[in-house]
């Protein structure tokens, strides 16, 4: 069967790297994705899936469902293509949408056999609003038994963890006048927002050491002669568990109305991006995939122990089913993600061709998987019990 999948995946090697490279050549921006989203989806209905585009309203998100007719296992491919500001592809999503979407099209030529079905979930602005956020909340991986996607880098590492993350907006009103005539008919907004971070910088002693509080102050006044009226401040809030992001959130909200009670100011707070929650790696599934590595050449020591990347949507669709994140290496030197060497890098052949490999290791996870069903009860076992 693997064979199979090898054969497919490599009989489409080339059009999947010149989508690929398009994709890479072209950066849009999330919920911009439209070239992307648009050759994207059109490859996955050449190839014989049924395409929802717009789901959930989102116009670049999309669907793609293929169903074998026989009962079996659900299986979920990530595709992420959106780009970052100024730098494009330096996170490397040209390669993620078609390692998913190649993997997913390799399962195809074997499921007839296995049964069970396929979905490929378009997901887009995974660097800002992620669309894995308001799709897990529609349910939309409720009945997923498993849910893959690579990531590429500089090296290979299993499926690690990420942070649960809350973005949070204080605005701060308070009463302007001229600061040196009549400084004392003025209530001081920006003195609100010093006090804020002087609060947080104070409380940081009492968190735990996986908490990460960190803020810009987007609008702080308009002349030196103005007292300001109004002041705000953008924080990001994380830490290992939503639990404990919840309680950082309520902290740091102490802190501010703190600010605005000293200073006489009025505060209103906001949610500007969506809430993460933490990635919850399925260990037990991670091992097939870096057992499918091991088989096709890989030395185990080459492949490291899995880090904390910050927050991410993916732990959102982690909550609610089994789900794996791991990075592979598709390019020859250390770069880091977000940069413009590693962005050049991943627009060349050898990035292409990990892509490739990638999406046959993605393949094979899943055949591993539907084609086991002791395998795929106990990735639930552990999924149900990582739950309670």
């Amino acid at each position: 069967m693997k064979s199979t999948i090898t054969q497919t995946i490599d009989n489409n090697a080339d059009r999947f790297k010149a989508i690929s490279s398009f994709i890479g050549a072209n950066p849009e921006l999330g919920h911009e994705e439209f070239q992307a989203s648009s050759r994207l989806t059109e490859e996955l209905e050449y190839h014989g899936f049924q395409v929802e585009r717009g789901a959930l309203n989102i116009p670049t998100a999309f669907i793609a469902t293929f169903d074998s007719g026989k009962a079996g296992p659900v299986v979920g491919f990530l595709a992420e293509y959106d780009a970052l500001p100024e730098l494009g592809h330096a996170c490397g999503h040209h390669l993620i949408c078609m390692m998913s979407i190649g993997a997913a099209i390799g399962l195809k030529s074997v499921i007839a056999e296995t049964g069970g079905s396929i979905r490929v979930y378009g997901t887009p602005a995974e660097e800002t609003k992620g669309a894995k956020v308001p799709m897990a909340e529609a349910g939309l991986f409720r009945h997923v038994d498993i849910a893959l996607m690579a990531h590429p880098y500089y090296t290979y590492e299993k499926s690690g963890e990420s942070l649960a993350m809350d973005a949070i907006q204080y605005e701060f009103f308070g009463r302007s006048a001229h600061a040196a005539a009549q400084p004392y008919e003025g209530i001081n907004a920006l003195d609100a927002v010093l006090q804020l971070f002087n609060s947080v910088n104070a409380m940081r002693q009492q968190t735990k050491s996986d908490a990460r509080i960190h803020g810009i102050i987007s609008e702080g006044g308009k002349a030196p002669n103005i007292i300001p009226d109004y002041a705000v401040a953008q924080f990001y809030v994380r830490s290992a568990t939503r639990k404990y992001t919840d309680e950082l959130v309520q902290k740091v909200l102490h802190c501010a109305e703190g600010a605005a009670l000293q200073t006489g100011c009025t505060l209103k707070t906001s949610f500007y991006e969506y809430s993460y929650d933490e990635l919850r790696t399925n260990e037990t599934l991670s091992q097939v995939f870096t057992d499918q590595l091991g088989e096709m050449g890989i030395d185990p020591q080459d492949i490291e122990i899995g880090k904390d990347h910050g927050s991410l949507d993916l732990g959102n669709v982690s909550i609610q089913c089994p789900t794996i994140h791991p990075f592979v290496k598709v390019v020859g030197e250390k770069h880091m993600l977000h940069t413009k060497e590693f962005r050049d890098l991943a627009l060349q052949g050898p990035a292409l061709d990990a892509m490739i490999f990638t999406a046959k290791a993605l393949a094979y996870t899943a055949y591993e998987v539907i084609s086991s069903p002791e395998l795929l009860q106990r990735i639930k076992a552990e999924f149900a019990a990582a739950k309670k």
